[in-house]
């Protein structure tokens, strides 16, 4: 008697009652009815369907259908290899394989002794090298990760598909050309190019598409979508791809897009320790403005956060307080503050208590005069440079997300740029940038880069102006 006759023998009646029905296996070993777009998603796998591609809005369900099929494919065939990937271990770790985790928990005792649930992988005991779903990050630089993945039955799960390298599913497309081979893809349609927008457009023939919103899930709860559109407004790129699940809008006229933000938001960047911290602080000039600070440690903002309600010498306490209780080798060697109105008084007294912050005025003249407007503008620019570099991160904060892809720019008669004003960008209705002026301002002790990035061969020549004549 073969291995896999040995294997598959105790299984006869649960895989033949299964193997062709996976909604039936949700309902009956789970106890669950899924939703009618999950219900569809599992069909669209039983039904020879071997590309499926998922793009949705946030909480409508995506990583729980995902941990469904592969837990059914997984107790309903032999050989089987399931490979389940997202660009970053939290994605990958903290969410899509928690789930199949916890509903592992869920099968009948009988079942759950089967399954031996490792760190990374969960295997059939009886055969562990031959059936198993496998979590594996996917990486530009370590494409290799998902190649040689080999069996009668293989299934791929690409989750926030948007940030998967485009080399790491041409890596995997060697072992996805088998008969049987599965490959799934699901996330929040972040970017507008790449290879999980093209499955839902110029290869949408070659895929099985499904497209979930939600304002139509009962997953999701009116006041999710109502607090979406109040707060970023429902023509704003966050709430298509937060709540609506379309891909974001090419705006010619936003000065960084959303895509590059998403991505900075989503990186596995380990802070070097040794590096130099620095913080950036946007002072409120009305009642409804916040104060912000951001904090940059070598190539990662590490942290954002914003005050409201407090006077100058409240502000002045409360920058103290993030400066003292840093580990003495973390203290900033520069707290870079906009002097414009009351960030003067700031600036003054930190000075007094002996901690190193730089006044800059943001409306004074630019390094590279030819192409801004104001130096406020150029760093803008600066920012949008840095994160399009693959080797930065920002925190995943839904406020920042916003902030810096909500103003847009414009050109004067010279040809150079202007950046909206936060004033302007209120007429529009929308909430003042105070965290993503916190954030640029990180930056304006760097005046060795150049401002378009190395390709270019442009570099800053003299150091920013506020070095200069700018520091109060």
């Amino acid at each position: 008697m073969s291995e896999a006759t040995k294997i598959q023998n105790p299984f006869d009646d649960f895989i033949l009652k299964y193997r062709n029905d996976p909604v039936l296996f949700v309902e009956k070993v789970f106890g669950v009815q899924p939703d009618d777009w999950q219900s569809q998603f599992l069909r669209a796998i039983a039904d020879s369907n071997r590309r499926v591609s998922v793009r949705s809005g946030h909480g409508v369900g995506k990583s729980t259908a995902a941990s469904w099929a592969m837990l059914w494919y997984l107790l309903t065939r032999y050989p089987v290899k399931v490979v389940v990937t997202a660009p970053t271990s939290s994605q990958l770790f903290d969410a899509l394989f928690a789930e199949i985790k916890r509903w592992v928990k869920e099968l009948d005792p009988a079942l759950r002794e089967l399954l031996e649930v490792k760190s990374d992988r969960i295997e059939l005991r009886p055969s562990p090298t031959e059936a198993f779903i496998s979590a594996r990050t996917s990486r530009a630089e370590q494409p290799e990760a998902l190649q040689g993945i080999h069996s009668e039955h293989v299934m791929l799960v690409a989750d926030e598909a948007s940030g998967v390298p485009e080399a790491v599913f041409e890596a995997a497309a060697g072992s996805m050309s088998g008969h049987s081979a599965v490959t799934i893809l699901l996330g929040n349609p972040v970017r507008s190019s790449g290879y999980f927008y093209e499955t839902h457009n110029r290869l949408k023939d070659e895929w099985f598409t499904l497209h979930v919103n939600c304002e139509q899930s009962k997953r999701v709860s009116k006041e999710f979508v109502r607090e979406m559109a109040i707060k970023y407004g429902e023509e704003s790129n966050a709430y298509r791809v937060r709540v609506l699940g379309e891909f974001p809008l090419s705006d010619d006229d936003t000065m960084i897009p959303f895509s590059v933000v998403e991505q900075a938001m989503n990186r596995d960047i380990e802070v070097d320790q040794f590096s130099t911290m620095t913080y950036g602080i946007d002072v409120a000039r009305f009642g409804s403005d916040k104060s912000a600070l951001a904090k940059k440690k070598g190539n990662v903002i590490t942290e954002v956060k914003k005050w409201q309600g407090l006077d100058l010498m409240q502000l002045v306490g409360a920058i103290k307080n993030e400066y003292d209780a840093e580990e003495s080798l973390d203290r900033p060697s520069a707290i870079y503050i906009d002097s414009i109105g009351l960030g003067s008084g700031v600036v003054d007294r930190l000075r007094e208590l002996g901690l190193p912050a730089i006044g800059i005025n943001v409306s004074e003249s630019p390094a590279m005069k030819s192409a801004y407007v104001n130096l406020r503008a150029e760093l803008w620019g600066k920012m949008k440079n840095w994160l399009e570099q693959r080797g930065c991160a920002l925190p995943k904060d839904d406020d920042l997300l916003a902030e810096l892809t909500s103003p847009r720019y414009t050109f004067n008669s010279s040809g150079r740029l202007r950046l909206e004003s936060k004033d302007e960008m209120k007429k529009r209705g929308l909430s003042s940038p105070d965290l993503a002026d916190a954030c640029i301002l990180t930056l304006a002790g760097d005046a060795a880069v150049g401002i378009y990035g190395s390709a270019s061969g442009s570099s800053w020549t003299q150091p920013l102006k506020r070095l200069l004549k700018g520091v109060i």
